[in-house]
């Protein structure tokens, strides 16, 4: 009978030791499943996480032209308020021939700090006497003549561009001549 103890102790051992060696390849197949499911979520995860970092430095760039054109806008209108301002002045300069020079001069350089603030700001005159007419800067007031091209014989009132677009038209007398 201990032959069969001994005997039946090997097969066991042999049986426990092949039980060892598919527990072992189970769990080195479940381990490997577990790395490649954990490596595919990290990738998505990676993936998100770009994605996530894109769209904020869009939103970051959006928002930053959004605050931009808004000074900007802010800007425009502010300038185009102070406009009737410069042609009371350049009106006021015109009658300050007989008066004071102190005075004068004064009132000259306040008017010229004024243009120069609005210069600095994109603020540009549009030059008008003697040039072809063109509707997208000149407004017509007046008309002498029926025949020939369009020229700006007198500007009535200055125009003027901020950074190259017409913020107001200059009006203008239009001449035709053959």
């Amino acid at each position: 009978m201990p032959e069969e103890s001994v005997g039946g102790d090997a097969e066991r051992a042999a049986e426990e030791a092949a039980a060892e060696d598919v527990s072992a390849e189970e769990a080195e197949a479940d381990l490997d499943a577990v790395l490649v499911t954990l490596a595919k979520e990290r990738d998505e995860l990676r993936e998100l996480a770009q994605r996530v970092q894109a769209d904020f430095e869009n939103y970051r760039k959006r928002m930053l032209r959004d605050q931009t054109d808004a000074i900007a806008r802010a800007n425009e209108s502010l300038i185009e308020e102070l406009l009737p301002v410069v042609d009371s002045f350049e009106l006021a300069l015109g009658q300050l021939a007989d008066t004071d020079e102190q005075v004068r001069k004064g009132v000259e350089l306040v008017f010229a700090g004024l243009v120069d603030v609005l210069d600095k700001a994109g603020l540009e005159r549009i030059d008008s006497t003697g040039v072809p007419f063109d509707p997208n800067v000149h407004e017509a007031v007046m008309q002498e003549g029926d025949h020939g091209d369009p020229v700006v014989a007198d500007t009535v009132r200055t125009g003027y561009r901020l950074k190259g677009r017409v913020l107001r038209p200059a009006m203008v007398k239009v001449a035709r001549k053959d």
